[in-house]
Order: C-alpha cells, then sequence, then structure tokens
C-alpha cells in the first residue's frame, strides 16, 4: 500500500506539473498574439500569470515584460488610472525587485505626478544598482535640486554660521534650557548642538520625507539615536503628550528665508508658544531658566534700501519700444510675478533673492540702509499682532542719484544676547537678500534729496515691500513712517505733492497686461539674440525665395520688411502669396514668429501656451500691422498636443524651425536631439532648423566656492558632526545657473572646444569625446565650467557667456581636487546624454 500510494502521488505531480506547462507556454502564446494587436493591458495579465507560475523564465522574458509594461503604464496615465498604473508597477517590482529600469521608470511616473519624495527613492535605488544606468542618474540629479536644496551644502560649509549657533544653544541649555525641541530640523545639525551643550531631552520635528530620513542617518551615525527623538510632522501638527511628554524649555530654529518670513517661522512659533513651550520668562525677574520657555533666535531687525542694479532691472522690467524692428511701445505693459504678486490675494512669493556681492555688473545704492522693523520672537502677542498689522510707510532718502531698480532686504538675526548672524550684502555669509524689484513707474531716475517711499506689511508669511515709488526734493513733504497719514501744510501742497509722487503706472484700463517670467523678460531685453535670428531668418527666406528684392527684406531693422500692405491687401482678396511657413517652439514667450513675420509672405507660427501671451502677441501683431493671417498659434492647430513637431498641412513643410536648445539655466535641453530628428523630417528643400549646430566651450578652473556650494567638506565646518557623508549622497555634479562673470575662480587653462551638436548634420554628432587641455597657470582644478555658441549658420552665432546674454552658465564640479603645474596636459573625457554633460578628468 505504502508504494502504491507514493507512485499515484508521484502521478498526480507530474500531472500538475504538465498542466503547468501546458498553461505557461498557452498564457506565453497570447502575451505575444496581444502585443502584436497592441493589446498590452492583456499582455501585461498574461506576463504576470507566467511569471508567477514559472519564476524560472524572469531572466528569458525579462525585456518583453519590460516593453509590456511601460505600455500598458502609459495607457493608464493616459486614461488617468493612476491608482491601477501604481499597482502595476508594485506588482512589477515585486518580481523584480532589484531592476534598475523598473525603478527608474516608477520614479518619472513619481516625479511627473508631483511626488518627488518617492520619487527620489526610485531614482537613488536604481543609481545604486547599476552606478552607470545614465538615466537614472540623470533622473536623481535633478530631483536632488529639489528635495535637497543647494543651500544646505552651503550653510553646512559656514563655519561661522554653525559655531555661533552652537554657542547660543550651548549658553541657554548651560543656564538651564534642559528640554529641546528643533523645529525645521534638515540634517540635525542643531539638535545635535543640544545634545552635545548637555540637553537633557532633545525632539526633532521635519516635514520632508527625504530631509527626515537623512536626519535619522545623521543622528544614527553620530551615536546620538537614543538621545535625539525624531518627529516626521510639521511642528504645527505636534501634539503633547502624543508626541513629546510636556511642554520644552527651549526652541531652536532656523527655518528663515532671504525675506526672513517665507518659511513660516511666525506661524510655526505661535503654534510652540501656545501648545509647546513653557511660558516665557518675565521680564525683569531672576528666575531660573528651566521653568520658562525661550526661542533661538531671540529676535531680528530686517534692514532695507534701494539700489540701482543693471542685472535686476533687465531681469523685471522690459528696456526698450522696439526689439529688432517690432515695436513694443505702448502695446503691451509686462511685468514680472513679483509686481503681480503685490496686488495679488494669492500666496505669491513677493520678492526675489539674489548674492548682491556676486551679482553681474555690481549694484549702487542710492539710499543710506534703514531700519525696516523688529520682530521678537519671544513675545507671542508681537507674532501674532504681525499678521494684523495694517501696511505702515516707510520713506528712504536718497543719498546718491541714479535709476531706481530695487529695495533690497536683510536682517540680522539675534540668537541671544551675545551671538547674532547678519544676512547684509557687505557681510561674507552664506545667505542671499531678498529683493523687490521695481515696476510700473513713469520715470525710474532720483537724484540726491528725493525720497523713495514704500508701504510695508506682513501678510501670508511673507513680508511684503510694495507700492514702491519715489518723490522729488522739490515737493518738499514730511512723510513719517510711522503714520498712515501724510502730514501736508496746505491743499496746494497736497496737490504738488500727488503730482510728483510716482505711484502710477504707464498702465491704463485699454492696455493690456502680461506677466513674464523674470528670465522671460531678460530674454526679450536681449538685443542681439533678436537681431542675431532676424538676420538669419532674412537669409533663409531669401535664398527660398528668391524673386524678392532682398532691399525689400527688413534685414538689419532699417527697413520694414517686404510691403506688408501689399500683403495684406492679396490675402484680403483671397489670394495666396505662396508663404513660407515657420514654426517657432522655443519654451516661454517669444517673439520671434512676430519678427518672422515682418520678413515677407510667410505664416508665422508661435507655440505659446498661456492665454495672456498668446494675447500679447496678438496686440503686438496687430500694433505692427499684420495681416491677421501672418501670425496663428500651433497648439490651437493640433489634435494631440504632445505631438507638437508635425507638418503645418497635409501638403506643406516647414522652411524654418526654431528649437530651444539651451535651457536658461545653463543645461542643454532635453530629447532636443530627438526633435532635431524629426524636425528634419519636416523640413522642405532648403528648409533650415535654428540653431543649425552649437559648440559646447569649457575651462579648468580653481574654485573653493563651487565646493562649497557643491558638497560639504569633511567634519570641520560642522563642528566634528559626521554630515558629509550623508547630504553628499544628494550632491550634483553640475552646478547651474552661474554667471562666470562675478565666479570667484582662478582660470587655469584657455576655453577650449569641448563638444558638438549638429542638428543639421547628425552625422558629425559624437556624444563622447576625448579633448586634451594644456595648463597654463598652477594651481587644483576643482571645476570645469561650460557655455555654447549657438550657430543658428555660418555667419550668425550667439555666446551663452556673452554679458548681455539672458543665458547663465553651468559647471561640472569634480569630485576631488587635480593639482597642477604650468604645461601640463589633461585629458578631458566628454559626454552627452539627454540634457546631461559629464566630464572625467585624466592625466
Amino acid at each position: 500500500m505504502p508504494n502504491s500510494n507514493a507512485k499515484l502521488h508521484s502521478n498526480h505531480r507530474g500531472g500538475r506539473e504538465a498542466s503547468r506547462r501546458e498553461l505557461v507556454s498557452r498564457s506565453l502564446q497570447s502575451a505575444q498574439h496581444c502585443l502584436e494587436n497592441q493589446d498590452f493591458g492583456t499582455a501585461y495579465a498574461h506576463y504576470l500569470l507566467v511569471l508567477n507560475l514559472a519564476p524560472e523564465l524572469k531572466t528569458t522574458v525579462k525585456e518583453t515584460f519590460q516593453f509590456t509594461l511601460f505600455k500598458w503604464a502609459e495607457e493608464l496615465d493616459s486614461l488617468a488610472r493612476i491608482q491601477d498604473l501604481f499597482n502595476c508597477y508594485e506588482q512589477a517590482l515585486e518580481l523584480y525587485p532589484n531592476d534598475e529600469v523598473i525603478c527608474n521608470s516608477m520614479g518619472e511616473h513619481l516625479f511627473r505626478m508631483g511626488f518627488r519624495d518617492e520619487a527620489a527613492g526610485y531614482f537613488h535605488k536604481a543609481v545604486k544598482l547599476n552606478p552607470d544606468f545614465a538615466d537614472a542618474r540623470e533622473n536623481f540629479y535633478r530631483v536632488a535640486n529639489w528635495l535637497v536644496e543647494r543651500w544646505h551644502f552651503i550653510m553646512l560649509n559656514d563655519a561661522k554660521r554653525n559655531l555661533t549657533y552652537f554657542r547660543a544653544i550651548e549658553n541657554a541649555v548651560r543656564s538651564g534650557s534642559k528640554s529641546v525641541l528643533d523645529i525645521g530640523t534638515g540634517t540635525g545639525i542643531l539638535s545635535m548642538f543640544a545634545k552635545k551643550a548637555g540637553a537633557s531631552f532633545v525632539y526633532a520635528c521635519e516635514l520632508s520625507k527625504t530631509m527626515y530620513e537623512l536626519a535619522r542617518d545623521v543622528v544614527a551615525a553620530n551615536n546620538m539615536e537614543r538621545e535625539i527623538k525624531l518627529l516626521h510632522l510639521k511642528s504645527l501638527d505636534i501634539e503633547i503628550p502624543k508626541h513629546m511628554p510636556e511642554r520644552v524649555s527651549l526652541v531652536v530654529t532656523e527655518t528663515v528665508d532671504a525675506g526672513l518670513f517665507g518659511e513660516g517661522i511666525v506661524e510655526s512659533l505661535i503654534h510652540a508658544w501656545e501648545h509647546l513651550l513653557l511660558q516665557p520668562k518675565p521680564k525683569n525677574q531672576d528666575v531660573s531658566a528651566g521653568d520658562y520657555g525661550r526661542v533661538i533666535p531671540a529676535s531680528a531687525t530686517l534692514f532695507g534700501m534701494a539700489v540701482e542694479c543693471k542685472e535686476i532691472r533687465r531681469h523685471h522690467r522690459v528696456g526698450m519700444q522696439e526689439v529688432a524692428g517690432v515695436c513694443l511701445s505702448n502695446s503691451v505693459q509686462f511685468f514680472s510675478p513679483t509686481y503681480a504678486a503685490a496686488g495679488s490675494e494669492e500666496t505669491v512669493e513677493p520678492y526675489t533673492t539674489e548674492k548682491l556681492s556676486r551679482i553681474p555688473g555690481g549694484y549702487r545704492a542710492l539710499t543710506e540702509p534703514c531700519q525696516v522693523m523688529i520682530v521678537d520672537f519671544n513675545d507671542l502677542q508681537e507674532l501674532k499682532s504681525l499678521a494684523a498689522r495694517k501696511p505702515w510707510k516707510l520713506s528712504l532718502p536718497v543719498t546718491e542719484g541714479g535709476i531706481l531698480d530695487a529695495v533690497v532686504v536683510w536682517f540680522v538675526l539675534q540668537l541671544d544676547d551675545e551671538h547674532s548672524l547678519s544676512t547684509s550684502p557687505s557681510e561674507e555669509t552664506c545667505w542671499e537678500q531678498a529683493v523687490y524689484p521695481v515696476q510700473g513707474l513713469l520715470d525710474y531716475s532720483v537724484k540726491t534729496g528725493d525720497t523713495v517711499m514704500m508701504e510695508v506689511c506682513c501678510q501670508d508669511c511673507y513680508l511684503k515691500i510694495q507700492k514702491i515709488s519715489s518723490l522729488p526734493s522739490e515737493c518738499g513733504m514730511d512723510f513719517s513712517d510711522r503714520d498712515d497719514t501724510l502730514s501736508l501744510g496746505n491743499e496746494a501742497e497736497l496737490c504738488n505733492a500727488l503730482a510728483g509722487l510716482q505711484t502710477s503706472t504707464k498702465q491704463d484700463g485699454s492696455t493690456p497686461v502680461c506677466v513674464l517670467e523674470s528670465t522671460e523678460i531678460a530674454l526679450l531685453n536681449d538685443i542681439a539674440y533678436h537681431k542675431c535670428f532676424k538676420a538669419a531668418m532674412s537669409k533663409v527666406l531669401l535664398s527660398l525665395n528668391p524673386s524678392k528684392d532682398l532691399h525689400s527684406m527688413d534685414v538689419d531693422g532699417h527697413g520694414s520688411g517686404i510691403n506688408l500692405q501689399e500683403h495684406q491687401n492679396m490675402s484680403s482678396l483671397g489670394v495666396d502669396p505662396d508663404a513660407l511657413y515657420i514654426l517657432d517652439v522655443s519654451e516661454g514667450f517669444s517673439i520671434l514668429p512676430i519678427i518672422a513675420g515682418k520678413l515677407g509672405p510667410v505664416r508665422a507660427y508661435s507655440s505659446v501656451e498661456k492665454d495672456q501671451h498668446q494675447a500679447a502677441l496678438n496686440v503686438i501683431a496687430e500694433a505692427n500691422h499684420f495681416p491677421k493671417e501672418t501670425l496663428e498659434f500651433w497648439l490651437s492647430h493640433l489634435e494631440e498636443e504632445s505631438v507638437v513637431l508635425q507638418r503645418p498641412k497635409s501638403d506643406k513643410l516647414w522652411s524654418i524651425i526654431i528649437l530651444d536648445v539651451i535651457e536658461t539655466s545653463g543645461l542643454i535641453q532635453q530629447e532636443v536631439m530627438e526633435k532635431a530628428a524629426i524636425s528634419r523630417c519636416l523640413l522642405h528643400s532648403g528648409g533650415k532648423i535654428f540653431p543649425q549646430y552649437v559648440l559646447v566651450y569649457g575651462m579648468l578652473v580653481e574654485s573653493e566656492s563651487l565646493l562649497l556650494e557643491s558638497a560639504v567638506q569633511g567634519t570641520e565646518p560642522t563642528l566634528g558632526f559626521n554630515i558629509a557623508p550623508f547630504i553628499n549622497q544628494f550632491k550634483v555634479p553640475v552646478r547651474v545657473y552661474l554667471d562666470l562673470s562675478t565666479l570667484p575662480c582662478v582660470s587655469l587653462s584657455k576655453p577650449a572646444e569641448l563638444l558638438r551638436l549638429d542638428l543639421m548634420n547628425p552625422l558629425l554628432n559624437s556624444s563622447s569625446r576625448e579633448v586634451k587641455v594644456q595648463i597654463c597657470k598652477s594651481g587644483q582644478v576643482t571645476a570645469i565650467p561650460f557655455w555654447y555658441h549657438i550657430h543658428l549658420d555660418e555667419d550668425h552665432s550667439l555666446n551663452t557667456s556673452d554679458e548681455s546674454s539672458h543665458w547663465k552658465q553651468a559647471a561640472v564640479v569634480l569630485d576631488e581636487p587635480i593639482p597642477v603645474q604650468v604645461g601640463d596636459e589633461l585629458v578631458l573625457n566628454v559626454q552627452h546624454h539627454k540634457s546631461n554633460i559629464s566630464i572625467t578628468v585624466k592625466r
């Protein structure tokens, strides 16, 4: 009997195995059939069944499974079936937990949907699994800039700042404040300062998942994980006794931005005083500090001054009435977002930030620094009254004449009675300053004796400085910065003052307003850019339409183009004057289609998306007497907006396609070579892509600043705490938005051509190249800044490092400095992948 039972069991197992193999075989055939019919969802389900029944086939079907997963995920994404999409990826990762391609793809979907913390985790895992996987590496670099902002490195490298905070915390703990809460802990450095100073209980909260996990690793590496309790919470959500057993005697925080209030310090401290801190120490009473609550920093004093600065001006005001023959005068009023924020009910940051000590062209103070306000972080009632306080007036006497471009604000952070930190532009500081650009005045010039007026308020967690204006000295008025009313002697004085007060804008009810990003305004102010494109477009159009007289072409801005009136008359009669088609798919606001429209009988298509931008271009076109058919908006012609590059009409091809090749940040646009490949198929004979090719130039430099801005340099600046290895996981090898003209560095070589990107002739391209560079000055190579020569054709090019260029520059920062001597030769291995340029250096 036992033998008979064993035989039955064996037959049964054999039967099951045969059934399994048959089911797997049929499922594989069905999956293949579904793929041929592009039924990716059913194919995916069949592959899931196969891999669950036959795990031994994982390697065999891996590539086909990935392809099926990605296609099905795209379909789910287009149908907005987000939960199903993520379920598919989770199933795939259960089957292939260490597959870098699936991890990276999952991260891409998460990032597109705004889940940056989660996306970073998948990108980071993909890079760890395969450090040579270029797609994942580039994705991780991009998301790292969002998750761990570059100022973390700069501030952690600021030994003076760190030591000052430590001394203040040490004083507080030694005077009796033994229980500490660190709000917005970041890497956990202030919490570790408190523990090192002798605090008995330390709590730290951090909202960002990435920074919370980083702080957890840092605290553990410094053997304090049992002594510091980390909370993955916003401080406003901390409850007693749920998260902390009782109120603490000290709150430490550095949740301040360049404008002081922008990271929500007021709101978080109001909540802390009401719910998390012991009551404040009574004034003028000698009692133990441990029985009462206090905050570090104790207070802050804000200062401001008016400045003239060409760089700020060109990013926030359109400085000309005509651009390459296109008249802008009085047709549209352009403003940057900071101006729009002043009158907006939405919570919009009302300032930009700049490190004034490194701003191109420098700046000039037009007034003396003036105290704007003082805020006491240890006074709950004062904190509560900030948001409710009515706007107050502030006046700054002009001490030096010039052009009023901005009001600049900085602060002194008083940590305690002995220790303070200043963010003044005249100090050696890791901080930038808050910049409130002046916009909308009739006249921006001021002279000595004039007064710069403004309103100040604290609203939506921001310091707002608005209604900036100038009052000429001849008005002879006395303004008080403490009163909301004007002290006026008589009616005549009032009339004179109102006549002189430059608060009105050029805008009236009939003038359209267009809000542009500051980079778009800088582009509009880039004269060389528009003149270069105009000349290059003229050359192509003339070659394609040689019957037109060269003198009728508006090449150098002195003519009015081909007779537009004649063109308009012909169009009104329904006559097609053999128009040439031009497509501008550059990013953001662009007037290149209008410039093209002035060069002859063309149909110019703009790819701008925003209704406000389209309206502004229509108004400008009308002001320049364009026929209605000359300018059209390309996206309105497309059935599928994701497929931007296609024929203008079924029987037409493009004469010119304008691509955005270089980002304002200094990087190459993603997928630009793929776009160029499609564009080449859409040009008729003699048509051109602009630019036709791009040359990448770079040079070797020694720059301590770039090192400090890119990675934490050991334990010395962090006072012996081991933080660098953890935060440096998020360092990015390429620094962007650089101004080479003001970058503190020493050039160790002459500029060299690193790479060529040819959009018209792909045979001239290579994704990697070796370049030999001679050293002309001894030192240590720490970085390789790079920029571009953008060739529209052989005769017309733009240099992105020019002073007037709207583009910034970028730099590859080396992991380790390389000592060099004059006469040495280094070999640079330059590689281009998507938008990323990587450079390795060898002798």
